[in-house]
């Protein structure tokens, strides 16, 4: 068994694996990078859709699935994800392709013919392909997402992608039974963090929503579409929280997505509960009418990039009663970040001071440091192991901790490397 990095090597973006089982070609996740506001995406290397037997995605994010409707403006391959990744997946691109017309080498109908080839696999569906097997196992990280477990001629690799070992009020922890492995890929992303414990951030963000409440205020709560926004109000929700939730945007779609696939969640009937009583904004009319009482408002862009958050930024930033609860990583040059920093927001081209109060709560969908390494200790077998998907010192840093503490053979690659197991 071959293993080619086309990407996620050293940054966390654009993800992609070429695996050769002596001749049956599978590719582990085709993502796509975004850079600093204005400059060009970036995409693994390319890879002919004819030198590829299987698509395998692990979960809809898009710098692991954006990048797949490429393969499909020449040629035709299988794609293999769970149901809600499909969902997700179409969902995601297509907004991309909306905002950022023309930026991508493939538009909507090679978007259409991803679909047309998707193949829906389930956890533990075991899947044949030529000459390799894989199947899918919860990775905790997002509704449908997935780690990929390949076995080729008594070989075995576990690609992590994006996994949360603990998973969260939504979602079920990672599945980590599978056996001895001969290759560990994993994400390092929050290698060289250790996060605040999920029931103290979940408590703290209770605290602060009743405290806004109390003084007759707004909570703004700016979050991604996918999971975090549902999360928001199912803790909410489960705290018996009496005041009026509000929700906007993409997260409506994501909600509609996530009631189609309920057994893929930790508590469905919690979530049926937060987002039944939730207040669903759907015309610009409606959201200032809403906000006419004290009450608590979920919508993206996690980063206050775009979307429905831009309009309430700027209706909520400049009364102190209000506050803005940042629950998103927050990336650089983006406008979360510049108010994380500096408490100022870009207004009809000035910058101005934010008279709410601003607090930023941990609630990241990646495992941290405590979280990967725990994994390591459960993984059976001497593999070699391969550290991808952070910064080039989370991933080196990692790796050498990695060889230290458990003896195993371990490398930061770079793309184009090449592994044979």
């Amino acid at each position: 068994m071959d293993v080619k990095v086309l990407g996620a090597a050293n940054e966390v973006g654009r993800s992609g694996f070429l695996v050769n089982c002596d001749g049956t070609k599978l590719l582990l996740d085709y993502g796509v990078m975004f850079g600093r506001r204005g400059s060009p995406p970036q995409y693994p290397i390319h890879v002919k859709p004819k030198d590829v037997d299987a698509i395998i995605i692990t979960h809809a994010h898009l710098d692991h699935s954006g990048n797949v409707p490429s393969l499909f403006v020449s040629g035709n391959t299988d794609v293999y994800a769970t149901p809600p990744t499909f969902d997700l997946s179409k969902l995601l691109i297509n907004d991309m392709l909306k905002i950022e017309k023309n930026a991508h080498p493939f538009d909507l109908p090679e978007l259409n013919n991803m679909m047309k080839n998707a193949k829906e696999v389930g956890f533990r569906e075991k899947v044949t392909k030529g000459n390799a097997t894989f199947e899918f196992r919860n990775s905790g990280h997002v509704i449908g997402g997935s780690t990929v477990l390949v076995e080729s001629k008594d070989k075995k690799l576990f690609y992590t992608g994006d996994i949360k070992t603990n998973g969260s009020r939504m979602l079920k922890e990672m599945d980590l039974d599978m056996g001895e492995i001969d290759l560990l890929i994993t994400e390092s992303t929050y290698a060289k963090t250790e996060q605040k414990p999920r029931i103290e951030s979940e408590r703290e963000l209770i605290e602060f929503a009743n405290e806004v409440m109390d003084r007759k205020g707004i909570l703004f709560v700016p979050s991604f579409s996918v999971e975090r926004s549902q999360e928001i109000a199912c803790i909410l929700r489960s705290a018996n929280f009496k005041h009026k939730i509000i929700m906007d945007g993409m997260a409506l779609k994501v909600n509609e997505i996530m009631f189609k696939h309920p057994e893929y969640l930790r508590d469905p009937k919690v979530f049926s509960e937060a987002i039944k009583s939730a207040t669903a904004i759907r015309e610009h009319a409606e959201r200032k009418r809403a906000m006419g009482e004290p009450c608590v408002v979920i919508s993206p862009a996690g980063m206050l990039v775009g979307g429905n958050a831009v309009y309430y930024l700027q209706q909520l930033s400049f009364d102190s009663k209000n506050g803005i609860a940042l629950v998103s990583y927050q990336g650089e040059g983006t406008p979360g970040k510049k108010l994380l920093d500096t408490g100022m927001v870009s207004t009809r081209g000035k910058d101005l001071h934010v008279k709410a109060e601003v607090k930023q709560f941990q609630f990241s969908g990646h495992a941290d440091k405590k979280e990967l390494f725990d994994m390591i200790k459960r993984i059976k077998g001497n593999p070699k192991v391969w550290t991808v998907h952070g910064d080039s010192e989370s991933c080196v840093s990692f790796a050498q901790e990695i060889h230290e503490k458990f003896g195993f053979d371990t490398y930061a690659p770079a793309v184009n490397d090449e592994i044979t197991i």
